[in-house]
């Protein structure tokens, strides 16, 4: 490889992964403080993640030649950092354990995946921008305590992702740092460390399978593994589906017991590593899965240090960069789910049950919007026959 192309995957690999990482962290870290976790164990989360990260993305590309990236599941910890009423850390591991299991069942049985395939995207899409709404709402109610703060990210979010969409996220985080620096609001900064992998054995509580686990089952696949592979496919790659699920469902039962929830295949990150400014030759574009792979294994073993670090920030500033960073997905959710016209009131069904934060019979509301949801459809469909 020319050096020209060897310094292309590598800055692609590197820009995907600060992308991947850098905008979408404090979700992680509203997930594991809604699910009761420890900060040894929100450290050993990140670490899980990024170590089924950098596993996917370095075997599935080397082994097939092709620039299959892999990520966290963005939804995914939208969906935990939302849900309530979870007993304890070990019951949203089990949920994880789910998750990582239907996942390998769905690459081992056909119908399994087709029967996915199915569901409605507009329903899919109402269940995620329910999700997504409760945390961009979070942003907005810092305001008030916090206006010097969250206002001018705001601004600085929608000026940089005009000329970086990319990178906003990232532009609003380090920018935040120093405005929350600047007004004191930044807590001592904790020394540099390496990461302690902490296993948690899984509580096997019916509730939070069926209200944590199915669904962060549907999130992933509906809105990150479908839009992964379509993203390889519209840059002229015939992805293996039934291996790719194999391996990020793999690497994620692996990684659950660490407590990590789901990994999957990347869209926005993939895009990064999938066109020709990665390199113009496709079939030289794998190359970017070793680097990317590089780097998250980095990050998983200083997994500790970015928590302690951005434990140190001030809650204002972690809404605010998580608000900012899932916008744009929570506007595309809304506007498939709302798009067409045969299904639009169950969408909204499906849409306002989850955004409620309902909890029934134990269960999430992201489980009973997609109920709801389905039941309208179901009876619309049935007095049109």
């Amino acid at each position: 490889m020319k050096s020209g192309g060897f310094v292309s995957v590598a800055t692609a690999a590197l820009v995907a992964t600060i992308a991947g990482a850098g905008g979408t962290l404090p979700i992680i870290l509203a997930a594991a403080q809604a699910v009761g976790a420890a900060p040894e164990q929100a450290s050993s989360w990140v670490s899980g993640l990024s170590l089924a990260t950098a596993f996917s993305a370095l075997v599935l590309s080397v082994r097939y030649r092709m620039p299959i990236i892999a990520a966290w599941s963005t939804p995914g910890a939208a969906l935990i950092a939302s849900t309530t009423g979870v007993p304890s850390f070990g019951a949203a591991v089990g949920a994880f354990v789910l998750a990582a299991v239907l996942i390998l069942l769905t690459a081992a049985v056909r119908p399994l995946g087709r029967l996915i395939e199915r569901i409605p995207a507009s329903i899919a899409a109402a269940m995620l921008a329910g999700i997504l709404l409760r945390l961009v709402m979070a942003m907005v109610e810092h305001v008030p305590t916090s206006p010097l703060l969250v206002l001018p990210l705001i601004a600085l979010f929608l000026v940089a992702r005009a000329f970086m969409p990319a990178l906003a996220s990232l532009v609003v985080l380090v920018a935040g740092g120093l405005l929350a620096w600047s007004l004191g609001l930044v807590k001592p900064l904790p020394p540099i460390g390496l990461t302690s992998v902490v296993f948690t054995g899984p509580v096997w509580d019916l509730a939070t399978l069926i209200g944590l686990g199915v669904p962060l089952y549907l999130v992933t696949m509906a809105s990150q593994n479908l839009p992964g592979f379509a993203v390889l496919r519209a840059s002229g790659y015939q992805p293996p589906t039934q291996p790719i699920l194999a391996v990020t469902g793999a690497a994620s039962l692996g990684t659950a017991f660490m407590g990590a929830h789901t990994s999957n295949l990347a869209a926005i990150s993939a895009a990064l590593c999938t066109g020709p400014d990665a390199h113009p030759d496709p079939a030289k574009r794998w190359m970017t899965g070793p680097f990317y792979a590089l780097f998250w294994g980095l990050i998983a073993v200083f997994g500790a240090s970015l928590v302690g670090l951005f434990g140190a920030l001030p809650p204002a500033l972690l809404a605010t960069v998580a608000g900012t960073a899932l916008l744009g997905s929570m506007a595309g959710a809304m506007g498939s789910a709302l798009a067409g016209d045969q299904d639009r009131l169950a969408a909204a069904g499906t849409l306002a049950v989850t955004v409620s934060g309902v909890t029934l019979m134990g269960v999430g509301s992201a489980f009973w919007g997609l109920v709801f949801g389905l039941l309208i459809l179901g009876i619309d469909r049935a007095v049109k026959r």
